[in-house]
């Protein structure tokens, strides 16, 4: 099985995406970049693949970094860099046989290039959708978890459920025999 490894232009899905592009708005970007890996974190474990979201330097100049926060690999680009031409560099040296590299970008020009070294690409807006539905399967599945787990979370004995059973049992035939 391939590994599924996605990159996604930060600023790209901060200005396509309602919430982040309103704090882009306010001028919070480091909220909204904030807010994209944590859902973005949320999204890769779910979905069992690693992301790496890349930031162009121009925005935040001299701090090209790479570090890892909520399990996804934030990557800063040198001061000169572009978060495209990062994208296509990585593209080129990591899709390989063994990996599936995805893309996402709203920027046409950068979809074919990657497109053209054999990775999949994802506009902004698919990716946006992909995790709203990613949220509410998780959702789900925690909802289905709980129900499941109602009982282990009991503070009573297994003897005094059915203890209790019993009397409530009891209760209901009493209460039909006085009708």
């Amino acid at each position: 099985m391939k590994k599924e490894l996605l990159y996604v232009d930060g600023y790209n899905m901060i200005g396509a995406w309602p919430d982040l592009a309103r704090l882009k708005r306010q001028d919070k970007m480091a909220d909204a970049r904030d807010y994209l890996l944590n859902e973005l974190s949320n999204y890769a474990k779910y979905e069992g693949i690693e992301v790496r979201i890349v930031f162009d330097a121009q925005l935040v100049p001299g701090i090209a970094q790479r570090y890892d926060k909520y399990e996804v690999a934030v990557i800063f680009t040198s001061e000169g860099e572009t978060a495209d031409s990062f994208i296509e560099k990585a593209v080129g040296e990591e899709n390989l046989l063994i990996t599936h590299v995805q893309v996402a970008t709203s920027d046409l020009a950068e979809q074919w290039i990657v497109f053209q070294k054999g990775a999949t690409r994802k506009s902004a807006n698919e990716l946006y959708k992909d995790v709203q539905s990613a949220k509410k399967k998780i959702a789900i599945d925690s909802a289905v978890y709980r129900m499941q787990n109602r009982s282990r979370n009991s503070p009573l004995k297994d003897k005094d459920k059915k203890q209790l059973e019993s009397l409530y049992q009891q209760m209901i035939a009493r209460s039909l025999d006085e009708k």
